[in-house]
């Protein structure tokens, strides 16, 4: 992304990707108009929204809430129904590619960041902000398809033709894996306690989804303890 200073719109859910987006937004003397977290009916709505909503506060950042009941009506993904289970535990091997694809099918929902940038660049235009910046990640987009620089790049081309002010999409950690973005968090000094990067609501991190596992390993390999963060086994 340019270091040249503009207006942001974030796209905030707590995670460790959309956390280390914000702060290096403003570390680059971008103004955030808004952080946008949504709730769309998963079953971390509850932490995504009270921990963006305490890391904006932290940030001194607008922070604005976006009701999408009707995801439901076109989802089976386990993160939404809650009859369909989320693959936690032996189920999830994060190195392995084949096993991840197929526990991607259970918790992939159909067009979500598609609809949450757009969502968010008409929010951008409104506010004279000419980027919107999602948390994404070269770790995750091996399986998932919307998290990679294609996406991203495709976005901002049709962001040309439906916003008058051609809002673009950019990402600060577009290129990074989870180790390299929790040591870019750590010189950013995040409190990490505010972030909530678990596919679940509860007291803490619950350390067997897959989301968590990706960030267990991350720390680990950062060399930053969390470890009171986590659910004990």
């Amino acid at each position: 992304m340019s270091s040249r200073s503009k207006k942001v719109v974030v796209l905030l859910s707590a995670g460790l990707d959309s956390t280390v987006n914000i702060y290096e937004a403003i570390k680059h003397r971008h103004e955030v108009v808004l952080a946008l977290t949504f709730n769309y009916g998963q079953r971390a709505a509850v932490k995504e929204i009270e921990c963006s909503a305490k890391i904006a506060k932290h940030l001194n950042v607008p922070h604005k809430v976006i009701d999408l009941p009707w995801f439901k009506d076109f989802n089976r993904s386990s993160l939404i129904v809650e009859s369909e289970k989320v693959p936690t535990g032996k189920d999830v091997e994060i190195d392995n590619l084949e096993k991840s694809q197929d526990t991607k099918k259970s918790v992939w929902v159909p067009n979500r960041n598609g609809i949450f940038l757009n969502i968010a660049a008409a929010f951008a235009e409104s506010l004279n902000a000419t980027s919107v910046i999602p948390g994404f990640n070269a770790e995750e987009a091996v399986t998932f398809p919307d998290n990679t620089k294609e996406f991203m790049d495709k976005a901002t081309q049709s962001l040309h033709y439906s916003t008058s002010n051609h809002v673009t999409v950019g990402c600060y950690t577009i290129h990074m894996k989870k180790p390299d973005m929790v040591r870019l968090g750590q010189g950013l000094k995040i409190p990490w306690e505010m972030s909530w990067p678990c596919y679940f609501t509860g007291d803490k991190w619950c350390g067997e989804c897959e989301s968590c596992q990706r960030a267990k390993r991350a720390f680990a390999s950062a060399n930053v303890d969390v470890k009171h963060l986590f659910k004990e086994a």
